[in-house]
């Protein structure tokens, strides 16, 4: 798994989750640009994503929803803040009912996704950041942190595609 470091800071309302990959920037780079890429390894395992929508540009949006075991559906957005190409995206990012529409009763997270280069391939952090410390505790218990690790642990197998 090419997670490095995984760091919760209540105070800062922030979880940044560090990765490395033995790739170039542009490989990785492209993985999160392609909806079909992206979605291969955006939804946990057991929770498979489907992008609908994925205009990375700013004040583009992304839509897509995720598949449980059971058959239960999941939606997201985001609303791109910025996208430096190879470098950064910046995003605002929610839950969405069954039409697609922004949730009002679930928290919408600022997320920063960075790209750099390292001398073994590539480096991925993201930052989210958290309206409040009980959006934070309560995305925590719903099981954010594991969900992004099963999420993120699928990445090498696209990765390795080209």
């Amino acid at each position: 798994m090419p997670i490095t470091s995984v760091t919760s800071d209540p105070e800062a309302l922030t979880l940044t989750i560090v990765a490395d990959y033995p790739v170039p920037v542009e490989r990785l780079w492209a993985a999160y640009a392609d909806p079909r890429q992206l979605e291969r390894f955006w939804g946990p395992v057991e929770w498979p994503a489907k992008f609908t929508r994925h205009d990375m540009k700013v004040g583009g949006r992304s839509e897509y929803y995720m598949t449980g075991p059971d058959g239960t559906k999941a939606a997201g957005w985001f609303r791109f803040l910025d996208v430096q190409p190879g470098k950064l995206i910046e995003v605002e990012d929610g839950f969405a009912d069954e039409n697609g529409k922004p949730n009002p009763a679930m928290p919408t997270m600022h997320m920063i996704f960075s790209f750099s280069e390292t001398p073994a391939g590539s480096r991925f952090q993201s930052v989210t950041t958290f309206p409040s410390l009980e959006a934070m505790e309560e995305l925590i218990k719903m099981g954010m942190m594991e969900g992004m690790r099963s999420a993120m642990s699928q990445i090498d197998a696209v990765l390795a595609e080209r």
